[in-house]
């Protein structure tokens, strides 16, 4: 939210909210929060724990079940500061209506702010566990479409390349303003084998060394996750 003045109440559309946490931080801190999400048992946790907040946090914020790719059946274009769709177009096969839909809910100056996979990042992330058919796999990829087994959820998931949603967000008058990597060094240490020395007594370090190779060339190019900011003209 940095680009706002402080102070400066947005109204905030989180797209694919999950279980809210994110929701409920914004609507902590003071903004007006619609949380949008289609998954009943997510949609159960999200209202439950919005049910454990003071009055004022609940008045601000606002829970709607429905599909990301329907924005504009709930709701008028322009009606939101920031809109965020994090981890959710990994999921989705053809992402440009999604990311199309949710640019027509910013208003002018308006914040669209997006969590994909890196499609450049898949080779680096198998070489560094020792796969390295993956790796050869991974180098071939055109990441157009599904390509990628989530562990947790079990679902199949596609990744976004840095140059393609930069053109995309172009073409929809919400042209990127910046971008960074996500999870550059940690994503090896996922599963647990390959936790970096010092973790967790030095986390404090190890998250300042992910913060500063998340905003620098070249490491943030190869970082499992990419978190990219357009802003509406």
């Amino acid at each position: 939210m940095g680009r706002f003045p402080v102070g400066r109440r947005l109204r905030v559309l989180d797209v694919g909210m999950g279980r809210g946490s994110q929701a409920l931080r914004l609507a902590r801190a003071g903004h007006s929060v619609t949380g949008l999400e289609r998954d009943a048992e997510m949609l159960a946790a999200a209202r439950a724990a919005l049910a454990r907040e003071p009055e004022g946090i609940r008045e601000r914020m606002r829970i709607v079940e429905g599909d990301g790719r329907d924005t504009g059946v709930h709701f008028l274009p322009g009606s939101f500061d920031v809109v965020l769709c994090h981890g959710v177009l990994m999921y989705v096969a053809e992402p440009d209506p999604l990311v199309a839909g949710l640019a027509r809910m910013l208003a002018p100056g308006g914040l669209l702010s997006l969590l994909v996979r890196n499609g450049d990042a898949p080779a680096m992330r198998s070489g560094l566990r020792g796969d390295w058919a993956g790796a050869l796999t991974a180098f071939d990829a055109t990441f157009d479409a599904t390509c990628h087994m989530d562990e947790e959820s079990g679902l199949e998931t596609r990744a976004d390349r840095l140059e393609k949603l930069t053109a995309t967000l172009a073409g929809l008058g919400a042209p990127l303003h910046t971008w960074y990597g996500v999870r550059v060094f940690t994503d090896a240490a996922a599963d647990g084998t390959h936790a970096p020395a010092g973790v967790p007594d030095d986390l404090a370090t190890l998250l300042e060394v992910e913060e500063r190779a998340g905003r620098t060339d070249p490491y943030r190019g190869v970082a499992s996750l990419l978190h990219l900011c357009g802003v509406r003209g």
